[in-house]
């Protein structure tokens, strides 16, 4: 995470066909919280040339709706937090492509959902989590389900698989677990491979060892947060989304271990992004 003095924002993307005001919400807390401004953006089709000019007329349909969205979500905001710094706009353009730019800049990019299922995101022409968790260049909270608040202590789940996007991950999860006075439940899921003899022990030795690696130096940078260690045996996304019922949050990198090379957006998270209950975070293997 970048540091606070530098102001960056956090960035809201704002959909009309998000099922509610959860991730508005998430956005100007944690915003109110880490004392940063918060940026709500609404983006809208490119104009397109129609020679019967019905293009101005919808185009300018869509711009009154989307500020009508910005407005009632920077309403919200301000409800929740007066004193918060809140900017608002809606631009033309390409959602995905306008939200990986304005990560650039940003502290945080937070998505709600529309409920696709994956067949559905990966078909769909207006998928947007999807392409800007894989592309961003910040980490992208994608909003499904609220935190789980009522669990004591409350806690983080960080999924670690001793990759470079898993390291990343590792220290966001940290960060927001300290924003939070939460503890951090650092989770290493083993799927052994189907038909091929292997000691358990040792294995889970080993991995638990690798696990305690991948964690090491941060509880002397964040004393405040109670980090516990599990390696588990089972599928990597069943696991991860059993952990996150009763989780503030769910942190993973963008790209583990698994999958094929060249997937921008890895298994793991892709699966996430549908089966988590609590809000899960997406981390590039370089934060900018």
């Amino acid at each position: 995470m970048t540091a606070t003095s530098e102001r960056r924002p956090i960035v809201l993307g704002i959909d009309a066909m998000d099922r509610g005001p959860l991730s508005a919400a998430w956005a100007a807390d944690e915003a109110a919280r880490r004392d940063l401004p918060l940026r709500l953006i609404h983006v809208i089709p490119p104009r397109f040339r129609d020679p019967r000019g019905y293009d101005e007329s919808f185009h300018a349909e869509l711009w009154r709706t989307g500020r009508r969205l910005v407005e009632k979500a920077a309403f919200l905001a301000r409800g929740r937090h007066p004193d918060l710094e809140v900017s608002s706009d809606v631009v033309d353009g390409h959602a995905s492509h306008v939200l990986i730019e304005e990560s650039k800049h940003a502290e945080l990019v937070v998505l709600g959902s529309r409920g696709l299922s994956r067949l559905e995101e990966v078909l769909s022409a207006h998928s947007v989590t999807a392409p800007v968790s894989s592309r961003a260049a910040c980490p992208v909270v994608v909003v499904r389900e609220p935190e789980h608040v009522t669990q004591d202590p409350p806690y983080v789940v960080v999924g670690v698989d001793g990759s470079r996007s898993s390291a990343t991950a590792v220290d966001c999860a940290f960060d927001l677990a300290s924003w939070r006075g939460a503890g951090l439940r650092a989770l290493w899921v083993w799927q052994p491979l189907p038909f091929l003899p292997v000691d358990e022990d040792a294995a889970f030795q080993r991995l638990r060892g690798e696990l305690y690696e991948a964690t090491v130096g941060r509880a002397d940078r964040y004393p405040e947060v109670e980090l516990t260690h599990e390696v588990v045996r089972g599928h990597p996304v069943e696991e991860l989304a059993k952990a996150s019922a009763h989780a503030l949050a769910v942190v993973v990198g963008r790209r583990g271990h698994g999958g094929f090379t060249g997937m921008w957006l890895g298994s793991v998270p892709h699966g996430l992004l549908h089966r988590t209950h609590c809000p899960a975070v997406i981390v590039p293997p370089d934060i900018r």
